[in-house]
């Protein structure tokens, strides 16, 4: 027996053998044309493939993909050297977000009744718009990344090395942002189409111009690292059945520590499911030699701080909300609102409801002690104190309660649910004893952590999260 109920990950799970079929076939099909053709341009076999692939996916409704690609192409090249683009860019965007929603990804009966039977070409994936969302960060991206490209904002390229961190600052001529097969070669490539990792315009087309040299033996381990992955998620969901409690709401009864199990077990299985397609499709980048930034770098568990565990999870989305928004409105200058329009936008554009509004907004507030604590307390100043890192572990406690119950509300229980668990943690006898035991443990737990990230130091990594 195992607990399937999850509706995302058992998409996931019984299509991984169509997933991995279909890499198999993008590096036939590459290989194919390796040995048929003399053009060594990959952009060239990147636009053919995908022209397949599309239509295998989303038969008519390709048409539907490549008219928004239009769209927001002629956006980009009618005003990339107008400051009225990057309004333009997210005003056109985020229409077309809301539009797919409201539309359900549109139906060509209702532009004319002859046009029905095109309906009925749906392909193997015929719900596109429901993955549009990455594709709509890769627009932006590509229209953003022209514009300051056409105004000479970022770093100009000398002709060095770029690493993972200057590439994607670093502009290109115009004439590349002019290319539409360049265009459509990055918003539909292949192995980062359907849920990423992200990657930003400029950094694709430099691993495409200078591909990044991967090591056989670098692929072989990442891709162990999701084989076991992907086993530890089958034995949580075959052991604990915390997802179907979740969803019949059937922990009347329970006591507060069995509350908080369930919801933490939640947690660790919403993290792996995650987790597990995008590193199966970073797998298939890194196969084609292309390195898109990890996702998840550390373990759910191993986080105290709010910031730095917004900057580890979904870690290719975080890098694009700080170049594409938080630094645009502003950045640490306007942290509390650049903030707060950030994690507005990023719920909002996982599911427009309430419940990631109220997530969003939620985890806005809740940075706002750590930012205040630095402000107060910087660890420049403080740092050589003896109570200095005990005062910021009792800190982290606080940190740790706040962003469980946040992501409670926004993926596990819901506004209701939440309002049910604190009513046991803070209106029991049982609560309360569960609740100084817990921030006790959380406290040496924390300690465990700070010298973890130490060790990391010692040995010369050095990461802010």
């Amino acid at each position: 027996m195992q607990d399937n109920s999850d509706h995302q990950y058992r998409t996931f799970r019984n299509n991984v053998p169509a997933l991995t079929a279909l890499a198999g076939a993008f590096f036939i099909a590459r290989a194919v044309y390796a040995r048929l053709s003399a053009d060594k341009d990959r952009i060239r076999f990147l636009v053919l493939f995908i022209a397949a692939m599309q239509l295998g996916l989303h038969g008519s409704s390709a048409v539907k993909v490549f008219l928004i690609l239009l769209g927001n192409y002629i956006v980009g090249r009618s005003l990339h050297t107008t400051r009225a683009l990057p309004a333009a860019t997210w005003a056109f965007n985020l229409a077309i977000l809301f539009a797919n929603e409201l539309n359900d990804g549109y139906r060509f009966a209702a532009l004319h009744p002859s046009l029905a039977p095109l309906d009925a070409l749906k392909g193997a994936y015929p719900r596109w718009h429901v993955t549009f969302n990455f594709t709509m960060l890769r627009l932006v991206s590509f229209n953003m990344d022209w514009y300051w490209a056409a105004h000479r904002v970022g770093l100009l390229h000398t002709g060095a090395e770029l690493d993972e961190k200057q590439r994607p600052p670093t502009f290109h001529e115009l004439a590349a942002y002019e290319s539409f097969m360049n265009y459509v070669a990055y918003i539909l490539y292949p192995p980062c189409y359907i849920a990423g990792p992200i990657m930003t315009f400029n950094d694709f087309l430099w691993q495409m111009k200078r591909p990044v040299r991967i090591a056989p033996r670098d692929v072989a381990s990442y891709a162990l690292r999701f084989v076991i992955c992907l086993l530890t998620m089958e034995v949580v969901l075959h052991y604990m059945y915390v997802v179907t409690i979740k969803d019949a709401r059937a922990w009347a009864g329970d006591t507060p520590a069995q509350l908080c199990m369930l919801g933490f077990w939640n947690l660790i299985v919403v993290w792996l499911k995650l987790l597990l397609p995008w590193r199966f499709f970073r797998l298939w980048a890194l196969a084609d030699g292309v390195e898109p930034p990890e996702n998840m770098v550390r373990c759910m568990a191993n986080n105290y701080s709010p910031m730095a565990f917004w900057r580890a999870w979904h870690r290719s989305f975080n890098l694009w909300t700080t170049r594409y928004v938080y630094i645009p409105v502003g950045g640490s200058q306007r942290r509390v609102l650049a903030t707060t329009l950030v994690f507005t936008f990023v719920a909002l554009w996982h599911d427009l409801s309430f419940k990631l509004l109220a997530w969003g907004w939620l985890i806005s507030l809740f940075v706002l002690p750590e930012i205040i604590a630095n402000l107060l307390l910087p660890a420049s100043k403080y740092g050589e104190h003896w109570w200095y890192r005990h005062l910021c572990a009792a800190g982290a406690v606080g940190n740790i309660l706040m962003m469980m119950g946040a992501n409670m509300v926004g993926f596990v229980l819901g506004v209701d649910g939440i309002k049910y668990l604190l009513s046991q943690l803070t209106g029991t006898v049982a609560g309360w004893q569960f609740l100084i035991v817990a921030c006790i443990v959380i406290f040496m737990v924390v300690q465990l952590m700070f010298e973890y990230r130490e060790e990391e130091k010692r040995q010369g990594i050095f990461r802010r999260f």
